[in-house]
């Protein structure tokens, strides 16, 4: 029932956040377009816990939530009235059907949820976050920039997970991106960001932010990282989401793994293969490693390259065997996933990130928003669950 008017429930949980706690409007973005996204974030966030509310895998999300909540300086008044104006909105949007015992499985339901993300916050040794200066920045056409930064102080994450990213251009937005290496003995990292149409912090970190500028980083979060096993490994990324597949990459060229590897590397054309030389290279001086490359056929549309891949993914077997990582938008993981578990890939062993996609890279990483080098499928319309029961979506 509150799906469908999910529009009024997300901007009446605003006005009376906001009306009860005026303190708390500084903590949000200022413009009216990345307020609609933040409500639009706040939904899917919300449907992707009821969705997973008996998942194994919901506990360790809320943590790191709580953990990089932390990042707003968050403390127990807040979710206190995040809380109270959530069930308002929930009341208010549900007429009837909002029972007192409603009310009360919906209380204790966000007491969970709340008292995971303290406990997240809570367990915590990291700073809130971390200052990181930007060391380079190389431009790759109009909309993809790969941003190496210098943390000040030492950032710990595994390679494969993702950081939210704020800059002073854009104060209180706060976005995901993958991680893109493994960590390295000088401390440094890279950021693969493809710009967002209208979005102003991916549109300020690939055309406007230069090197001496100083960005924040949230904590590391994320599950999407290599699990070593005596199995054969497929890797398939799609557009940035290449960047935490790459981080995963440079931890087996560290140390080999004991069996193949096959990377299946998607973008809506070859001109967005911006990284292809570093590939190229890897499956020169690999011998486990297979590379094979999806890009529509010339003068076809982008999402020529989704049907291209079904039909490589068809093409190989030994699935029921095989590990698999996707990175990519989140339709994207919608679809491969389904499709891999068609072709008898084991749902246990298909790996990606659980976050709801409007989380953030954020790619993801992360859940982030999608960028020109992602859009292989036509722009979806708002999501905000998943009927279908297919794997969840990325972040």
């Amino acid at each position: 029932m509150v799906e469908r008017r999910a529009e009024h429930a997300v901007k009446y949980f605003y006005s009376h956040l906001f009306w009860h706690n005026p303190g708390f409007r500084g903590l949000f973005p200022a413009s009216a377009q990345d307020m609609e996204r933040q409500r639009d974030r706040l939904f899917a966030a919300l449907t992707h816990v009821v969705a997973h509310f008996e998942d194994e895998n919901l506990l360790p999300y809320l943590h790191d939530l709580g953990r990089d909540h932390r990042k707003f300086l968050a403390g127990p008044h807040h979710y206190a009235a995040v809380g109270s104006s959530l069930l308002a909105a929930l009341a208010r949007t549900s007429g009837e059907a909002w029972t007192p015992g409603v009310e009360k499985v919906w209380s204790e339901a966000y007491q969970v949820v709340a008292d995971a993300m303290m406990a997240g916050a809570a367990a915590s040794e990291d700073p809130p976050w971390w200052d990181a200066e930007i060391v380079r920045h190389l431009r790759y056409g109009e909309d993809i920039g790969v941003l190496t930064l210098r943390p000040h102080e030492a950032f710990p994450y595994l390679p494969g997970q993702y950081a939210s990213v704020s800059s002073a251009r854009v104060p209180t937005t706060w976005r995901t991106y993958s991680i893109a290496n493994a960590p390295r003995p000088d401390g440094t990292l890279d950021l693969h960001v493809s710009r967002v149409e209208r979005g102003r912090l991916s549109t300020a970190l690939v055309r406007e932010a230069r090197p001496g500028e100083v960005l924040r980083l949230g904590a590391a979060g994320g599950q999407l990282t290599f699990r070593r096993a005596d199995r054969p490994v497929s890797f398939i990324a799609a557009g940035t989401g290449w960047a935490p597949i790459r981080a995963m990459l440079e931890e087996l060229a560290e140390h080999p793994p004991d069996q193949d590897v096959r990377l299946f590397v998607v973008a809506r054309d070859a001109a967005h293969l911006y990284d292809r030389p570093l590939i190229d290279e890897y499956a020169a001086a690999f011998r486990w490693l297979g590379v094979t490359y999806i890009t529509p056929a010339p003068g076809q549309h982008r999402n020529e390259a989704t049907g291209r891949l079904a039909t490589a993914l068809g093409h190989r077997a030994l699935w029921p065997d095989q590990d698999v990582y996707l990175s990519g938008p989140p339709p994207f993981i919608d679809e491969t996933a389904y499709l891999l578990q068609e072709l008898g890939a084991r749902p246990a062993r298909i790996f990606h990130d659980s976050v709801p996609a409007v989380a953030g890279t954020g790619h993801g990483p992360g859940g982030r928003p999608l960028g020109f080098a992602e859009w292989f499928l036509s722009r979806p319309a708002p999501h905000w669950h998943n009927p279908s029961g297919r794997a969840p979506r990325n972040g």
